[in-house]
């Protein structure tokens, strides 16, 4: 099902896979308007865009997602609405009410905006970090949409990324201004990695400040699948197609989708070392402390920090969930999504792997003079 001739929206359209899924959006259908929404689209991206548009065209919404009246006008005479944008935070920098109103509010504004501007399908970037992994580190190797796993979410984000989730799907089926009815679905992709993924940088400048040798922080055991950016693009292009058919829409509305692809599973550490042994890193045989022993650190920092909150908020660097995330096995398939999407990985692992350590070897000098004038 094509999407020839729509409108659609896309939220954190500059981000790391925003910017994929634009271009993808351009290169493969021949949409009527692709709308680009962020607090800020830089103008070379912008150029870069135009100069691959072709008849479509592109449009630019500068504001937040907070903003009720922002985002009617945004979805005004839209008919489809990719909503990536999100705060993403893992150690605890950016505080519960500023994560919950982005990721939570700013969603149900944007889903108040379709029902009253009459968008008919919204798709919602959710994460893997919704399912868990729970604070014992149960392990899932290759599970499913029906996987029974009892999870207490314990980072804000992965609270205010569910609560976002649900609303979407809890709001398939509402009624339109116009009498129709909106459609939504969900997708949990992997740990996103590819050309753009800031965290690969930022495990690659720990690497430089430690003479090239990349920290190791999960065990090789506790394999997760990563999957490619070009990958996660595409599984959202074939979601929205998926919810312009009929009888697909009816299928595939008010559901989630795991979203992964064919990269070999392995640790997260060890995924770092993968992309950038070709660069000349290393990784540390084992963490420079055992496991258990972090795990009290983690819990004796958390402790301070919660004493001095009343009087100065610190922020550890790592904490005990963390810590569980990145040591515990956690896969999934991608099966259901290949029956009810039509997706399939339109990029190989080979593939993916090169053009990541062909960015990050062209990241590497910066990176290194960055470092050096810190110094």
């Amino acid at each position: 099902m094509s999407l020839k001739g729509e409108v659609c929206v896309v939220t954190g359209a500059c981000g790391f896979l925003g910017q994929r899924l634009v271009r993808l959006l351009l290169d493969e259908e021949d949409m009527a308007e692709v709308r680009l929404l962020d607090k800020h689209v830089q103008p070379q991206l912008l150029q870069n865009l135009q100069e691959s548009r072709g008849d479509t065209q592109l449009s630019v919404f500068e504001g937040d997602i907070r903003d009720g009246d922002f985002v009617r006008r945004a979805c005004r005479g839209a008919s489809l609405v990719f909503h990536i944008a999100s705060l993403i935070d893992v150690i605890g920098v950016v505080e519960y009410s500023e994560l919950h109103a982005v990721n939570v509010r700013g969603t149900q504004m944007l889903l108040e905006a379709c029902i009253q501007e009459n968008v008919a399908s919204f798709i919602y970037t959710s994460s893997l970090e919704v399912a868990g992994p729970n604070p014992r580190g149960d392990p899932i190797v290759n599970g499913n949409e029906d996987t029974v796993y009892e999870c207490t979410l314990k980072f804000a984000y992965s609270q205010t990324k569910k609560e976002a989730e649900q609303r979407t799907l809890q709001a398939h089926g509402e009624v339109l201004q116009n009498g129709g009815r909106l459609a939504t679905c969900a997708l949990r992709p992997m740990y996103i990695y590819g050309e753009g993924c800031r965290f690969l940088l930022g495990h690659m400048a720990d690497g430089i400040r430690n003479r090239d040798v990349l920290l190791r922080m999960s065990a090789p055991e506790a394999r997760v699948n990563p999957v490619y950016v070009g990958n996660v693009a595409l599984a959202h292009l074939q979601a929205a197609r998926s919810l312009r058919g009929p009888e697909r829409r009816s299928a595939v509305g008010g559901k989630f989708y795991y979203i992964s692809d064919d990269t070999p599973p392995v640790s997260y550490s060890d995924f770092n070392h993968v992309v950038m042994s070709p660069l000349g890193f290393s990784i540390q045989a084992k963490p420079r402390l055992p496991l258990r022993l972090l795990y009290l650190l983690c819990f004796l920092l958390e402790l301070l920090c919660a004493m001095l909150r009343p009087f100065k908020r610190v922020v550890p660097p790592v904490n005990r969930q963390l810590l569980t995330m990145l040591n515990t096995p956690f896969s999934f398939s991608y099966q259901r999504a290949k029956r009810d999407l039509g997706y399939e990985p339109g990029h190989t692992w080979e593939e993916s792997r090169r053009g990541t350590v062909r960015w990050l070897a062209s990241q590497l000098p910066r990176e290194r003079e960055r470092l050096m004038c810190k110094q």
